[in-house]
C-alpha cells in the first residue's frame, strides 16, 4: 500500500479546493498532501513565537494572529489566501485560543 494513501487530509483544507458547485478537488491527491503537510508544519512552527507574542508583548490573542497573519506573505511559500486562513486556524486550534463558541479563533 501507497504510503500517501494511509495521510490524512482534514476535510475543511480539502474544501479549499473545491470550487463552488463542484465536488473535486482542483490538486491531485500528491498536491493536496503535499501543501497540506506544509501548511500544518507551518502551523506547528508558528506556535511557539506566537506564545511568545501573547506573553512577551502582552497582546491579546487576536492581535497575535493579525501580526501572524501580516507577515505570512513574505514567507515565500506562494500561500493561497485560503492556505493562510486554514494556518491560522489550525495554529488557534493548537494553542487552544477559542472563541466564545467554542472555534478555533478567527480574524477578519
Amino acid at each position: 500500500m501507497d504510503e500517501s494513501s494511509q495521510r490524512q487530509v482534514p476535510e475543511a483544507f480539502i474544501r479549499l479546493y473545491v470550487p463552488p458547485g463542484r465536488i473535486k478537488p482542483t490538486l491531485s491527491w500528491a498536491e493536496l498532501l503535499e501543501r497540506h503537510e506544509l501548511c500544518e508544519d507551518l502551523a506547528q512552527m508558528l506556535g511557539e513565537p506566537a506564545r511568545a507574542q501573547l506573553h512577551e508583548l502582552g497582546l491579546a490573542e487576536a492581535d497575535v494572529l493579525g501580526r501572524i497573519r501580516a507577515g505570512l506573505p513574505a514567507t515565500n511559500l506562494d500561500l493561497t489566501v485560503g492556505e493562510i486562513g486554514w494556518v491560522l486556524g489550525r495554529l488557534a486550534e493548537t494553542l487552544g485560543w477559542f472563541d466564545d463558541n467554542g472555534q478555533p479563533l478567527v480574524i477578519d
